[in-house]
C-alpha cells in the first residue's frame, strides 16, 4: 500500500533539490570500470551507458524477474549475488537478469574519500565480491531496483519498529556511518536516515566533514519519514534556535565584535561570532592598501576584532570590516 510521507511544520525542501535522486539513481555510469589512470578513471565514471545482463543458471523472463523481485520486497528478505561493477555512487549487481544498484552508503565499512580517484579505487575492490542484500526500493517501469547491504543486517520486525519509533519533530540517536558532498548518513539502528548538508548547521558549510565525522555520536531531529520508500530526512541543526531570527535585535552597524576566521577565499574572509553565526569580511574591508590574496591579512583560525557594517537577519547576511577597528 502506498503512503504519504510525513512531514513536520518546519518548512524543509531539500527534496527539491532531488538529494535522494543523487544516492538512489540508477542512471549512473554503468560501465564496469578496471584499474586505469586517474583522469582516465574519473572520466570513464561520468559516462552514461548501460550493461547487458549476465546469463543467469535459471533464465527467467524479465516479467517473472521483477514479479520474484517485487515478492521478496514485500517480504523483506535478502538476497545473495556477486558485484559485476561500480560506478561513482556504488556498486553493480546482477540479479536475474536485472540491473542492480547498492549505493556506497548502503554498504558495511565504506570508507569516506573526498577524492574521485581514491573512492573509485575503493569501490573497485569490490569488484566479483559475493553480498547479502536487501532490496530497499524497487520500482519496475523505471526500472529502479536498490538494494543494501546495511539493511541486510538487520531483521524486518526490527526494522519496522525503527519507523514506527520516528516521528517528525522527534529526537533520534544514531552514529554518523557516510558522509558524502551532499550530507551525511546516520544509522538509526538498522535504517539509515540522512541529514542533508543545508541541514547540518544554521551556518555555512562547504563539506560535511566541517561538522560530522565518521563513527561519530550524533542526536538528531526527525524531519521526515517515508517507511514505504525506506527513507528519514534528519536535521542538526534545528535542535538549535536559528541565530538569524534574532541577529537584527542584537547586533547593530558601527559594533566591535571579536570572532575567529573560519574561511579564506578569494573574495575575503569568513568569521565566527557567536555558534553557527558568521559574518564576512570582503577583501575590500580586510586592510589598507594592496595585497595578493586575503591569506596575507588572515589565516583560518585567527581571532579577530571586526566592526559591524551591516546586519540582514531576513537574508541571513552579517557584513564585516578589520578596518578602523581599535585595538
Amino acid at each position: 500500500m502506498h503512503k504519504e510521507p510525513l512531514s513536520v511544520d518546519t518548512p524543509y525542501s531539500p527534496t527539491d533539490e532531488a538529494f535522494w535522486e543523487a544516492l538512489f539513481t540508477q542512471e549512473l555510469a554503468n560501465l564496469p570500470i578496471t584499474p586505469v589512470e586517474d583522469e582516465q578513471l574519473i572520466a570513464e565514471m561520468e559516462v552514461l551507458d548501460d550493461v547487458l545482463p549476465l546469463p543467469t543458471a535459471v533464465e527467467l523472463s524479465r516479467e517473472d524477474a521483477w514479479q520474484m523481485a517485487w515478492e521478496l520486497f514485500e517480504a523483506d528478505e535478502t538476497i545473495e549475488t556477486v558485484v559485476t561493477g561500480c560506478n561513482k555512487g556504488g556498486l553493480l549487481i546482477n540479479w536475474n537478469g536485472l540491473q542492480g544498484f547498492v549505493p556506497s552508503s548502503q554498504l558495511i565499512n565504506f570508507p569516506p574519500h573526498r577524492q574521485k580517484a581514491e573512492r573509485a579505487r575503493a569501490l573497485q575492490r569490490w569488484q566479483n565480491k559475493a553480498l547479502r542484500l536487501r532490496i530497499i526500493e524497487i520500482n519496475d517501469e523505471q526500472n529502479r531496483f536498490i538494494l543494501s547491504e546495511r539493511a541486510a543486517l538487520v531483521k524486518a520486525y526490527e526494522r519496522e519498529q525503527v519507523f514506527k519509533n520516528m516521528a517528525p519533530g522527534s529526537r533520534a540517536q544514531g552514529e554518523i556511518t557516510n558522509l558524502t558532498n551532499f550530507g551525511a548518513f546516520v544509522d538509526l539502528g538498522g535504517v539509515e536516515g540522512l541529514i542533508h548538508i543545508s541541514e547540518l548547521s544554521w551556518s555555512r558549510v562547504t563539506h560535511p566533514s566541517d561538522v560530522v565525522q565518521p563513527g561519530q555520536s550524533v542526536t538528531v531531529r526527525v524531519l521526515s519519514v517515508d517507511p514505504g520508500n525506506g527513507r528519514i530526512a534528519l536535521s542538526l541543526k534545528r535542535l538549535k534556535s536559528d541565530p538569524w531570527q534574532t541577529v537584527d535585535q542584537r547586533f547593530q552597524p558601527g559594533q566591535i565584535v571579536e570572532g575567529v576566521v573560519n574561511k579564506v577565499v578569494n573574495f575575503g574572509a569568513f568569521v565566527q561570532i557567536e555558534d553557527e553565526l558568521e559574518g564576512l569580511i570582503h577583501i575590500s574591508e580586510l586592510a589598507e592598501g594592496a595585497f595578493l590574496h586575503p591569506r596575507n591579512v588572515v589565516q583560518r583560525g585567527q581571532k579577530v576584532r571586526t566592526r559591524i557594517l551591516y546586519v540582514d537577519g531576513a537574508a541571513k547576511r552579517l557584513a564585516l570590516s578589520l578596518r578602523n577597528v581599535s585595538s
